[in-house]
């Protein structure tokens, strides 16, 4: 219920009959006009449910938009070349030169002497080399990368999960602080009807100025709840348009949604099946064990010997001073060049048999990370599921206490009407009915969250999307 400029018309002609009147009815006048600020229409702008608000999250948050990134350049590293699976073919061509002195004592005594000898060559090339084998090391080196391509996509996947469910989290809580604002604002109504039957009373001299005072701080205490309730409101419009990175942040999403429902059909069983299948996390710790036992096998692969082969197809030209004691002038060759390398490591200071043994260290450990994972997901999952279950008893259980509040309510403000029930009374009805309604969207909240929580641990919280 919105405060209107008519409400605040009639509560001024009422306040007008008495001096002392006024002057307490002039107290909350600034934080009324500041409440009507907030309740004009907001212009045209685009609504959003669930789905699209995890789509715009999904397309433009920064982090998914690295992540994804990331992922690209671990799909790029992945190939044979990069392991070393394939040759390498080179084309070079180089140009060399000599300027020298000569002194040369032949057998027979005689002396050549020679000064500025230049000497010329140039050569150009192509050259090929190729390890055709090292032990496996290259097979294991490309299985890693592929595994670290996978890696990337689980990886990815994870973000886009935490995502989904940071964003479903924070919409849920901008549609409850709306609610809340919702039901802050019938209270200022109802402590605004309150405040004009004292008045009325007072100015007939059935009330005393002490049940005006009173009716009037609990008004101007609900008001202040309402402002504060503006401040929730915007600070969670603000972080949800920032998890979507929408260049206003500032605005006030339209929310399509006005309930907070929880529809997860799946029993504990079902949802730790799902975990083992489908949790990102065990996914990863699944694949960085295998990386070790791929690491295992790149350092066994020097307990074996290598073969390399490398060929070429050059051209060679070298040109000779004519003070040069030789009898050519010009040489030049064209040909082709080979050779075959077997090599063996035998001693390299024990550093293989180091190597090996912390390769396997380090399998153990990833195996014990991911049973340790594995635990830790059981008992997130047990505990989540115990929770879940208590918040629907709760959220039953507030249902019914909200329609007791409000029946409760409404028979005390017909006797309060009626002058039958003191100021003190109605007021710890009002509250009692807005606690009610706090704790029912406190328990539905509470239970979707549970419900987010559950969904992301068994690896189908993407059913939002859906």
């Amino acid at each position: 219920m919105k405060i209107n400029s008519i409400d605040m018309l009639n509560l001024q002609s009422s306040s007008g009959k008495r001096g002392t009147n006024r002057k307490l009815s002039s107290i909350s006048w600034g934080n009324i006009l500041f409440l009507l600020l907030f309740t004009f229409p907001l212009s045209a702008q685009e609504v959003y449910d669930l789905h699209k608000v995890l789509e715009t999250g999904l397309e433009r948050n920064y982090d998914i938009r690295i992540i994804r990134n990331e992922q690209q350049i671990a799909e790029n590293n992945a190939t044979p070349g990069n392991a070393g699976l394939l040759p390498t073919v080179g084309l070079s061509g180089g140009y060399n030169g000599s300027l020298m002195n000569t002194d040369q004592t032949l057998v027979n005594g005689a002396k050549n002497n020679r000064t500025d000898i230049f000497n010329q060559g140039a050569n150009i090339g192509i050259n090929l080399n190729w390890t055709v084998f090292d032990g496996f090391r290259m097979q294991a080196e490309y299985e890693r990368l592929k595994e670290f391509e996978k890696i990337g996509e689980i990886s990815t996947r994870m973000s886009i999960e935490n995502l989904i469910s940071t964003l479903t989290a924070e919409y849920y809580n901008y549609i409850r602080q709306s609610l809340t604002l919702k039901n802050l604002r019938y209270a200022v109504s109802l402590s605004k009807e309150r405040l004009r039957i004292v008045e009325e009373r007072y100015n007939i001299g059935s009330m005393s100025r002490l049940d005006l005072q009173q009716a009037r701080v609990d008004f101007n205490a609900d008001s202040s709840n309402l402002i504060k309730q503006f401040e929730v409101v915007n600070t969670s419009a603000i972080v949800l348009n920032q998890l979507m990175a929408l260049e206003n942040v500032s605005q006030k999403p339209i929310i399509n949604d006005s309930i907070i429902d929880s529809n997860l059909s799946m029993t504990e069983d079902v949802l730790w099946e799902k975990t083992l299948q489908a949790n990102a996390q065990l996914l990863l710790a699944a694949k960085n064990k295998h990386v070790s036992e791929l690491e295992l096998k790149s350092y066994q692969s020097r307990n074996y010997p290598y073969l390399q082969l490398n060929g070429g197809y050059g051209y060679t030209l070298n040109l000779y001073d004519n003070q040069a004691l030789t009898a050519v002038d010009k040489q030049n060759s064209l040909g082709f060049n080979y050779g075959v390398t077997l090599g063996f490591t035998i001693y390299d200071g024990m550093n293989r048999k180091r190597e090996q043994k912390n390769a396997r260290i380090a399998i153990e450990n990833r195996e014990l990370e991911y049973e340790r994972m594995e635990l830790d997901l059981k008992a997130d999952l047990a505990n989540m599921w115990m929770a879940y279950q208590n918040n629907q008893q709760l959220l039953a259980l507030e249902k019914e206490n909200l329609g007791a509040a409000r029946q409760n309510y409404e028979i005390a403000m017909e006797r309060y009407k009626l002058g039958d029930l003191a100021g003190i009374e109605i007021r710890e009805a009002q509250n009692n009915l807005l606690a009610a309604e706090e704790r029912l969207l406190q328990a539905q909240y509470n239970t979707k969250i549970c419900e987010i929580s559950l969904l992301q641990i068994s690896g189908e919280v993407t059913y939002y999307l859906q």
